[in-house]
Parts: structure tokens; C-alpha cells; sequence
């Protein structure tokens, strides 16, 4: 069986039913192997065998049941139609709010006679309940067809029924009084409630757009064209043109459009969009750039590695879009409960109209009673709660550099206790560097590092280019070596301005005879610290000694200290000898040292703490650290390791900076503590606003039947739901961003 995952926008969603009835049908189609409907990103993701069924199946499914489907690629032309179905919204609010007003002056002043009062009131209702109201009717009669039921339903009943009452009012008044019910006219109700639904649904697409604003500016940042040489000539041609390989021509002040290595010609490079680095980044030939950031210097000339999706702006955006689809366990229990309110919802209008016809002072009172809940039910809110929480908490993730895979991991992230680091790579630099120097009488720090500078420059290990690296660090000038001799696993050496020069391990001193007594005793502690030393001897005579080591990063002991006061317990597991482990644990101020453990233990050592009851998010950034990465409650890959670590993963971190490491777990508790603030409140709305509208504490909240008044708070209800989850854009980083 060969399976494929496809993500599609749909249009037309109006509550949270609507998406659980679209999810439940996809789910209920042969060949369908998972979906997942978003009400708050209007986003699809379906998992389906590609042997039994295609895109278009999918989308068939999908518009049977009355809603539009958007292709993958045809983003643009989607948000055309979502732009044109909004103006078409606001047009029918502003020609509702207009009529209402009119409906609300002749209801309650006494501006028309009596007897012509209710069929100018009916002439103004009418295209309010059948124009303004038509999207409800077109929802109520798809909805109806495919055997379901959805917020247009509650709609449509709960005015139709109002509007109804008030038409035979208007036409046989008689007949009711004889009923024993008051000719009162609700046609001031209808227009109500249809014009509060058509601003909330307004106001609340508005929110949505601003809870999308993350993404829409990451795909703002793509490139339309790019300048590429072919066949010898420079051309413009459109960026999905663009082929791995071709040489790709970017001027000072335009955006790179894909990702490559750059072959001739040197800048300054704006990489804050990306990466969140506020200076632009020196770049040369050899250099990579991303496709996205902006040139702000000089002209140069890459080859094009990744083009489309595979580039690194394409896959943040393909992550934050597959998170934004995805759903957590916390949602679960809302989504269930949002599928089959609608119909609960008329049980309970049909009840309440039952009892008060009964027991009521008359049937209008039922009407009324059994309209209100309709109205003032609508799990809108309910359906909100969380999705907009986590597509509001992912974006803002992206924005600080911090990719989440997928809603799941967002919630299991917010419940680490503990933070295991990879040493090599993630807690150090991964490359060595000079730490100490120490010379022998009569030499200086700069001579020995001058003198061992110039035998390693042949050299190719890489320790030796530490060594020059930091002779050049200190401006010191190299001279050429004769007769080098590299030895394997000892050293090397030559000879540097006459003198016969040997740097390496003090068994090559050995071998070679030489007494280092003269080198300080202070180069023994080196050893003692975890360092690899480097002894230097010039014609025979020990002249010092080099010490290097893969030192911690710069922001390594602030990231634990975050990590520590936030609660955490932080540990550190390596492959390397226990004495440079614990050297390394202590400057950055871990006390959980596991070392020399092999790359398939790495595995079990995070299982070991699972299996204490721990919740462990494991940050690495290389192949070896993959197991433990996939082991690991969350995995955490720093985004310059290796694609391997990132697909093992189910956060990356854009940024080299261990600091976002707290600042994910920040983010991620904040959003969880926004959605159960949000889950709260819709329970609670729901719990208390259906018995007060059907009137079960009558007659001490008698004024709380008008249905206007329940549409009201139903449209409150989800905008306070996304204006909470929207608290989460300004979230404050630790860096104050």
C-alpha cells in the first residue's frame, strides 16, 4: 500500500461542526487512511492510499458536502476567493445593519399607524432574512442534504421561526388570538440575530486573518523571480523555473531567491527573517545563503542547491503549515463534543419548546424560549478554543526561530520535566580551539604559538588548524615549513627558519628523545581539565606546550540557568571520556553527567529516565544523536546540525542558540495555559447560557429569553475566545524580542 499525505484549504467552514462533519465524512471514505479538519486555519491535512483514491476524490468528498476546496499551488487564487467571500460578507452586514436599524425605529417608536406598522415591518425583514440570511439557508439545505447538522442549521431554524411567527401574525392575527397566543410581531428579533451572526462571523474571519499573520509573512518573503545565466547570458525568469545547478546572479538590495553556495563575489547578507540574526552575515565564495534573506552589499553569483519546497524557507513554511493542520490530544475531547452538539442542541430547543407549551403562560412564550436556545447554544467557541490557540503559538514560534512539527508536540513540549543536551556540537562549538598556552624560560606565549602555527599550516588534521587558526587570531605572521612529515596518531614536524621544529603528543617527545622538563608545571593541569595537550619542541628542546578543547558556547550556562529556574532538571549525555564531560558539565553547570556512552546507548539512557516517570525532550544536532532525538518524549535539533538529526526531531531550532530551548518550553506552556483559559470559558458559556435561555431559572433571568440578546453573547462568546488566543502574538521572548 502506498500512502500520501495532501493538505488543502477548504472554504465555506462556519463553526467547528462544520469541520468535525467534513472530517467525519473524509474519515468514512474508502482509502482514507487519516484526516484532520482545522476550523481555525481552514486547513485540511488527509493521509490517504494512493492506490484507491487521487486529489480529486479527496476534493469531491469534500465538496459533495457544499464547501470549497483549494489546491495545493493555487494559494493565491484560494485567498482571492476567501478575500471575495469576505466582501460579500461585509456587503450583506452593512445592508443588514442598515434595514435592522429601520426594523428596530418602527418596531419600538410609534412612527407608522398601527395598521400599516407590520407590513412595513415585513417589507424591511424580508431581504434581511432571505438576502442577508442566505448563506445560512444555502448552509442549512447542504448541511441537510448530507445528513448532518451545523451552526446554519441553528440559523436558519431559530430566525425562520421567528420570522414565521411574525408573518402569520401579520397576515392572520385572528388565528393566534384564538390559539390563545399574543399576536406579538419578532420581526426586529429575526433581523437581530441575522445582522449580531453576520458581525461576529466578520469580526471573527478578521481575527482568524491576524492569527495567520505569522505565515503569510513568512511566505511574503519568497522570491517571484530570479536573474540565472544560461547558455553564457544573464535572463529573468520566473523563481519556479529555477533547477538545482543553475548559476543564479543577486545585486545589492535584492532577496536571494533560492538556496545555494556562492561561487564568486562577497557581501553582507540580512539572514533576520530566517534565523532571527540581527546583523547581516559576511558571506563569500564557499558560503551557503538562503533563499529569502535579503543582499545588502555587493553583487555576487551562486550555484542554486535547493529550489522550491526543499529550500530551507520552503520547508519552515511546509513545518509551520503542517503544524498549524495538526491537532493535540487536548483538542480531541472539544472536537467530539462540537460533532454532535448540533443536534443535542434541537433536541433540547424541541424539549423546551414542549415543556413551555405545557406549563408556559402562552405559546409565544414557548416560541421564544426554544429560538433563544437555538441561538445562544452554537459551539462556535468550543470549536475555537484550542486550534486558534496553537495556530496563533506556532506562528509565534516561527517567528522567534523555534519550528514546531506538530500541535502534538507543542502540547507535550509545555510538559517536560526533564532537558537532556548532546555534549559535541550542541552544549560546545564542536570544534577545538586553543585554551592555554604555556612557555618555557626565555620563550613567550607568541613564540611558541608563532613556531607551531607555521608546521601545522601543512598539516590537515584538525587540531593543527585550531593552532593556526589561532596564531592568525593573534596577527601573528606564519613562516613556510621545509621538509614537513606528518605522523599519524603522533604529531608532526619540519623545519621553520632553520630550526627543527616537532609539535604533537608527549609520546612523540618520547620517541623522539626529548626532555620537557623545561616546559611549566601548569601544563600538566591542561590534561587534568579534559584538554588535549600539544607539547612544542624546537631543536631538541621542550619550548611549551598548547592545550585545546571544544569549549562551551557562549550562551550554554545562561540556557541552563533559564532552564533550572524554569523548574527543569537538565542533564548531559556523551560519547566522550567522563573527564572531559564533567569538565564541560561544570562550566555550563549540569550536575547529570552520563559520558562515554556509545551511539546506541544514547537510546537507552534516555528510556532509563522515561522509565522513572520523567517527561525527557532531548536536544542534539548530529546522526549519532537520531535514536536518542526519536526515543526522547520530544526531540529538539539545532538547526545547523544535520538533516538526519532534524527529521528525527520534532522541534528545530532555526537559530544556534541553546537559549530557544527554554524559550519553546516558554511558549509552549504559555499556549497550553491559553487553551485551557479558552476551553474554560466556552464550557462554562455553553453549561450555563442554555439553561438560562431556555428558561429553567425563570422568572429571575426572564429577560435573557430574547433571542437578540443570545445572539449577542453567542457572537461574544468565539470573539473572546480568539481575541484571548491572539494574546499569544505578543508573547515576550527571554531575549525581549
Amino acid at each position: 500500500m502506498a500512502s500520501q499525505r495532501v493538505g488543502l484549504k477548504i472554504t465555506g467552514m462556519h463553526c467547528a461542526a462544520c469541520a468535525a462533519n467534513i472530517e467525519r465524512a473524509l474519515r468514512e471514505t474508502n482509502g482514507v487512511l487519516e484526516a484532520n479538519v482545522n476550523f481555525a486555519t481552514d486547513q485540511a491535512s488527509v493521509a490517504f492510499d494512493d492506490s484507491l483514491l487521487t486529489f480529486d476524490d479527496i476534493a469531491g468528498v469534500v465538496a459533495s458536502l457544499g464547501y470549497g476546496v483549494v489546491r495545493p499551488g493555487a494559494e493565491e487564487a484560494g485567498r482571492a476567493d476567501g478575500e471575495r467571500e469576505l466582501r460579500s460578507l461585509r456587503g450583506r452586514l452593512v445592508f443588514s445593519i442598515a434595514a435592522t436599524a429601520l426594523i428596530m425605529l418602527s418596531t419600538h417608536l410609534p412612527l407608522l399607524p398601527p395598521r400599516f406598522r407590520p407590513w412595513v415591518l415585513l417589507a424591511l425583514a424580508t431581504p434581511v432574512q432571505f438576502w442577508a440570511g442566505w448563506v445560512f439557508y444555502r448552509g442549512f439545505w447542504l448541511a441537510l442534504r448530507a445528513g448532518f447538522a451545523d451552526m446554519n442549521t441553528l440559523i436558519a431554524v431559530g430566525t425562520s421561526a421567528a420570522y414565521g411567527y411574525s408573518l402569520v401574525v401579520t397576515i392572520a392575527p385572528g388565528a393566534l388570538m384564538r390559539a390563545g397566543a399574543k399576536p406579538h410581531l419578532y420581526y426586529d428579533t429575526a433581523a437581530m440575530i441575522i445582522t449580531l451572526i453576520l458581525l461576529g462571523r466578520s469580526l471573527e474571519a478578521s481575527a482568524k486573518g491576524r492569527a495567520s499573520e505569522a505565515i503569510r509573512r513568512l511566505m511574503g518573503l519568497r522570491v517571484e523571480a530570479a536573474h540565472v545565466v544560461r547558455d553564457d547570458k544573464e535572463c529573468e525568469v520566473p523563481v519556479a523555473e529555477v533547477i538545482v545547478g543553475d548559476m543564479v546572479v543577486v545585486r545589492p538590495g535584492e532577496r536571494i531567491p533560492v538556496d545555494g553556495v556562492i561561487l564568486e563575489g562577497e557581501s553582507a547578507v540580512d539572514e533576520s527573517m530566517v534565523t532571527g540574526e540581527s546583523m547581516p552575515v559576511d558571506k563569500g565564495p564557499g558560503d551557503l545563503v538562503i533563499g529569502g534573506t535579503v543582499n545588502h552589499r555587493g553583487a555576487f553569483r551562486f550555484r542554486a542547491s535547493r529550489v522550491g519546497s526543499e529550500t530551507v524557507l520552503g520547508q519552515i513554511i511546509r513545518l509551520v503549515q503542517e503544524a498549524q493542520a495538526s491537532k493535540a490530544s487536548i483538542q480531541r475531547l472539544a472536537d467530539r463534543v462540537a460533532g454532535i452538539f448540533v443536534p443535542i442542541v434541537i433536541g433540547l430547543a424541541t424539549v423546551t419548546f414542549a415543556v413551555w407549551t405545557i406549563v408556559g403562560p402562552d405559546p409565544t412564550y414557548a416560541i421564544v424560549a426554544s429560538v433563544s436556545v437555538l441561538i445562544i447554544a452554537c459551539p462556535c467557541a468550543l470549536g475555537l478554543a484550542t486550534p486558534t490557540s496553537l495556530l496563533v503559538g506556532t506562528g509565534r514560534g516561527a517567528e522567534l526561530g523555534i519550528l514546531i512539527r506538530s500541535a502534538e508536540a507543542l502540547e507535550v513540549t509545555g510538559r517536560v520535566d526533564t532537558v537532556m543536551f548532546d555534549k559535541t556540537g550542541t552544549l560546545t562549538r564542536g570544534q577545538s580551539q586553543v585554551t592555554d598556552i604555556a612557555a618555557a624560560s626565555g620563550w613567550t606565549e607568541e613564540a611558541v604559538l608563532r613556531l607551531a602555527g607555521s608546521v601545522e599550516r601543512s598539516s590537515e588534521h584538525p587540531l593543527g588548524e585550531a593552532v593556526v587558526r589561532a596564531a592568525q587570531a593573534r596577527g601573528l605572521t606564519l613562516s613556510s615549513v621545509e621538509e614537513f612529515q606528518a605522523l599519524p596518531g603522533l604529531g608532526v614536524r619540519g623545519r621553520v627558519e632553520g630550526q627543527e621544529v616537532a609539535v604533537g603528543t608527549p609520546r612523540l617527545m618520547q620517541e623522539l628523545g626529548v626532555d620537557m622538563r623545561s616546559v611549566p608545571d601548569s601544563a600538566a593541569s591542561f590534561a587534568a581539565q579534559g584538554k588535549t595537550v600539544l607539547l612544542v619542541v624546537a631543536d631538541g628542546l621542550g619550548v611549551g606546550a598548547i592545550a585545546l578543547a571544544d569549549v562551551a558556547k557562549l550562551e550554554a550556562a545562561e540556557a541552563v540557568g533559564l532552564l533550572r529556574k524554569m523548574g527543569l532538571r537538565v542533564a548531559m549525555l556523551t560519547g566522550d571520556n567522563a573527564r572531559t564531560a564533567h569538565a564541560i558539565a561544570l562550566a555550563v553547570g549540569i550536575d547529570d553527567v552520563r559520558a562515554e556512552v556509545l551511539p546506541d546507548q544514547k537510546a537507552e539512557a534516555v528510556k532509563s529516565l522515561q522509565s522513572q516517570g520523567r517527561r525527557v525532550a532531548m536536544v542534539g544536532d548530529g546522526i549519532n544523536d537520531a535514536p536518542a532525538l526519536a526515543q526522547a518524549d520530544i526531540g529538539i535539533a539545532i538547526g545547523r546540525g544535520t538533516d538526519i538529526a532534524m527529521e528525527s526531531a520534532e522541534i528545530t531550532l532555526v537559530r544556534d542558540d541553546l537559549r530557544l530551548v527554554a524559550e519553546a518550553i516558554r511558549l509552549s506552556r504559555a499556549t497550553l495555559r491559553n487553551i485551557r483559559q479558552n476551553l474554560f470559558w466556552a464550557f462554562c458559556y455553553n453549561t450555563a447560557a442554555i439553561p438560562i435561555a431556555a428558561g429553567a431559572l425563570h422568572p429571575i433571568f426572564h429577560t435573557m429569553l430574547n433571542p437578540a440578546i443570545a445572539a449577542a453573547a453567542m457572537a461574544f462568546s468565539s470573539l473572546s475566545v480568539v481575541t484571548n488566543a491572539l494574546r499569544l502574538r505578543h508573547h515576550r521572548s527571554i531575549s525581549g524580542r
